[in-house]
Parts: structure tokens; sequence; C-alpha cells
């Protein structure tokens, strides 16, 4: 990943969404609390482990946005005032809630794809790191998101290699289209796992649902 980020470094939405909507059912069901939701905004991230946040939202006519912060590494004021990640967006954006988000100072970058691209404002020479990589690693790597979704599994021992391999074998299967409810179970149920108290398969089933993953 650049630095700071660029529009090529993010992958297509259909990927991305494939992956938070896994990342999100895992947590949701493995979690005493999830971090995770999915609403009529999109999938968010509420909290990346130091206070950053993500959300995707996937639109009609291939489009979507990508925004978020990390407070470690989003360094996106210049002169003491944001920079103003909106400016020159097209009239498509959901623009409530992004001015909303934008008032509250939340941003540290803003993706949107159209016309089968990534695209974002041009920053300026000053800004050195929007904190998409701290904030979101798993948008320009498969390897990231899978030990992401390996860790909320969330139990005292946990084996990160044979469940990421579990996690890559149901990515697969939503790609292909052909994930189920069996599919579900036997990834909440892979081996690999010691310790954890039995997962919220029907939370899991439930998100899964709504995030159009199974066939």
């Amino acid at each position: 990943m650049h630095t700071p980020s660029r529009p090529e470094d993010l992958d297509h939405p259909e990927r991305l969404w494939a992956r938070a909507a896994i990342m999100a059912m895992v947590d949701a069901a493995c979690s005493d609390s999830t971090e995770f939701a999915l609403d009529e905004d999109g999938l968010w991230c509420h909290s990346t482990g130091a206070g950053g946040w993500w959300r995707l939202s996937v639109f009609d006519g291939g489009r979507a946005v990508f925004c978020g912060q990390d407070p470690d590494g989003s360094h996106t004021h210049i002169g003491g005032e944001q920079i103003d990640f909106l400016a020159g967006g097209p009239a498509w954006l959901p623009w409530e809630l992004l001015r909303d988000d934008a008032d509250g100072n939340l941003f540290g970058f803003v993706y949107w794809w159209e016309d089968d691209a990534w695209h974002r404002i041009p920053y300026p020479e000053e800004v050195r790191e929007d904190g998409l990589e701290g904030a979101a690693p798993w948008v320009a790597s498969h390897e990231e998101f899978l030990g992401l979704a390996a860790s909320s599994f969330d139990a005292p021992y946990v084996h990160e290699r044979a469940l990421a391999e579990a996690v890559d074998r149901f990515a697969a299967l939503a790609r292909e289209g052909k994930a189920d409810a069996d599919a579900v179970t036997a990834l909440l149920t892979a081996p690999g796992i010691e310790g954890r108290s039995a997962p919220r398969i029907d939370v899991a089933l439930d998100i899964a649902a709504r995030a159009g993953l199974l066939a």
C-alpha cells in the first residue's frame, strides 16, 4: 500500500464487501461484544482497536464509498484545519451521512467507486498519511483479511493458520455464489479453536443473509 494511500490500493468493492461481511459475521458470532454493524448505511467497524473506524457502503449502479479514520495514522490537518475530503465529490454520494461524519471531524480518508475505479480528492503535498493502512489493511490484501477474520474467533488458543484456511474456503464459496447455512456452520465450527464457547450461528446466518453472502 502506498503512503499516503492511493485509489489503486483498494480492491474491487465486491471483494471488499465480502471480506467485510465475513469479518462481521465471525466477530458477531464469536465475540462477547462486536464492533461490527450492518445497517441501511452499510457495513461498519466502529473500532479498529485504537479508536479508528471504517464504513463500506455499496449502491445500485455499481457505486460504493469507503471511508474512515485511524487516529494514529490519519495526518490530514493542514494549518490546524481538516482537509475537505468531499470537495468535488459526485452528486450520488450519501451527502447527508458524509457531512455528519465531516462535521464530527471523523475522516481520515474517503474513497468512492464509479466508472470501474476508486477515486479520492487530490491530497495536498503536506498530507503524509491518511490512515487507510492502519484502519483497514484488508482493503489491499486478502492475506490481511484472512488474519483479521481468524483473530475474530476470539478464543484463548487459536490456531490462526488453520482458521485462516477455513475463512479462505468460505470466502471462495461466497465468491462462487455457493455459500449456504452449512458452509457458515462449517466455518464457525472449524478445527483450530480451543477453549471457547459455542458460536452464535444464528447471528452469523442473519448477517450473512442480510449481506448477500448466501446462495
